[in-house]
């Protein structure tokens, strides 16, 4: 039996994985930033070759609602669509990539892997990569995933937030948690309780994540404990699951991802949110 990937999978790691006779890989490409500079345009560029692309906003999310937040999980039936459209069959192996921080492979990566898809981020994205690129806008055969519900030990939702008696992870930027700046959502502040881990602290100078016993130390060294449910968001669900691949590479198990994060908790009135630099 084949073992499954990990969560983060560096470049030698993907040529191998390339060259086993029969694998079914599929690449996909995850390029975006929130202000439209990165998207279909930055993939016909230059992209990995063979890779597809997938577009964050309209096939990684649902339709923004102040209720469930800015990028609101798809249904299971439009998720199993949008991965047969990207030549997703159910014995798929996916990497994908971005040209950023990792955070919207991250988002993806974690998506699959929430519904037992076979799944990695490439480690270092598209500059770590050492091949050739193509400019072909890849449209692949469909595939034949069917529809997979979105697990509850992989999600949480609103309510559980609020009554959590483990850890909360905060994967925003300090002086986003702290409630000095908010430049999307209603309110400024952070969930009362949780702890702030940027997400950006993941990764190396290099832009590669850490090693496995560095994610470890970076964690337990902020009081969480491997044993525990840890529960993370973000802004809007992207980012978080950075941290939360991260806290997988580091060997935790049970990690949950708040889908609707800060954009769902601050646009409800009735949410209490604290300020400064202290859960």
């Amino acid at each position: 039996m084949t073992d499954a990937l990990p969560p983060v999978l560096d470049v030698p790691a993907l040529h191998e994985l390339l060259a086993q006779e029969g694998a079914a890989v599929r690449l996909l490409d995850v390029r975006w930033a929130l202000d439209g500079s990165k998207g279909h345009h930055s993939y016909l560029e230059g992209h990995l070759p063979g890779a597809v692309y997938v577009d964050l906003t309209t096939q990684l999310a649902a339709p923004a609602d102040p209720a469930a937040g800015r990028h609101p999980l798809p249904s299971p039936e439009a998720f199993a669509a949008t991965l047969r459209g990207l030549g997703i069959d159910e014995g798929t192996r996916v990497v994908a990539y971005d040209d950023t921080d990792r955070s919207p492979s991250a988002r993806l990566v974690w998506m699959l892997r929430a519904i037992g898809q076979d799944a990695s981020l490439l480690d270092g994205g598209l500059a770590a990569w050492d091949g050739p690129l193509e400019r072909e806008d890849v449209r692949p055969e469909p595939g034949d995933v069917g529809p997979r519900e979105w697990p509850a030990a992989t999600i949480a939702g609103i309510d559980e937030v609020a009554a959590a008696e483990g850890p909360v992870l905060d994967a925003r930027a300090a002086e986003r948690y702290r409630g000095e700046v908010e430049p999307v959502d209603p309110r400024a502040g952070h969930v009362p309780g949780a702890l702030n881990l940027p997400y950006a602290g993941n990764l190396d100078e290099q832009g590669r994540f850490l090693s496995p016993e560095a994610l470890r130390e970076r964690f337990t060294g902020a009081g969480l404990d491997p044993e525990q449910e840890v529960l993370v968001y973000c802004g809007s669900g992207v980012t978080a699951t950075h941290d939360v691949l991260a806290l997988q590479r580091a060997g935790f198990s049970r990690v949950r991802l708040f889908p609707g994060s800060w954009s769902q908790w601050s646009s409800d009135p009735q949410r209490p949110v604290a300020t400064g630099p202290t859960p």
